[in-house]
């Protein structure tokens, strides 16, 4: 099994290796579409799953990467909703149910990293749906990254 389980892929646009061999990409779609400005987007995970259902083990990666939708507000066609997605009214459910499988699948002492960007919701409104708090992440624009780890003794 890869060390590694990206639960929202996307596009990958953050990775520098789209196919690094240590991740499994995972996504609840595939897409292939051509945006606005010509450039194709390509959403094409390993896995297709939703992140409040991952179909994994209890304990099974050493780092996950949590980088949900952030948008509420965005067309249904959009160019945005097709690149970033698109949260449901009852987006905080949606957050907390996501964050809790990601801590299930991580192994005890492991690193979720979470990637937020404040355009819509804040991250100080989004933070309250975890049950605990980051150890470190960036502070500096809009768009955060953000560090949890999983202890021996947390409850969900």
């Amino acid at each position: 099994m890869k060390p590694i389980l990206d639960v929202c892929c996307g596009s990958k646009m953050f990775y520098f290796d789209k196919n690094n061999p240590n991740v499994c990409f995972m996504d609840k779609r595939e897409l292939t579409d051509v945006l606005c400005d010509g450039r194709v987007l390509e959403i094409k995970p390993d896995i297709v799953a939703d992140f409040k259902n991952i179909p994994f083990a209890d304990n099974s990666f050493y780092m996950v990467v949590f980088d949900p939708p952030h948008l509420k507000r965005a067309g249904e066609k959009s160019w945005l909703a097709k690149k970033y997605g698109r949260l449901p009214e009852n987006w905080q459910a949606e957050l907390k149910q996501g964050f809790n499988e990601c801590m299930r699948v991580l192994k005890p002492n492991g690193t979720l990293i979470f990637k937020w960007n404040e355009e819509q919701i804040k991250l100080s409104e989004v933070l309250k749906c975890f049950y605990c708090k980051p150890i470190f992440g960036n502070k500096r624009s809009k768009t955060y990254f953000l560090v949890f780890i999983k202890e021996q003794t947390d409850e969900k």
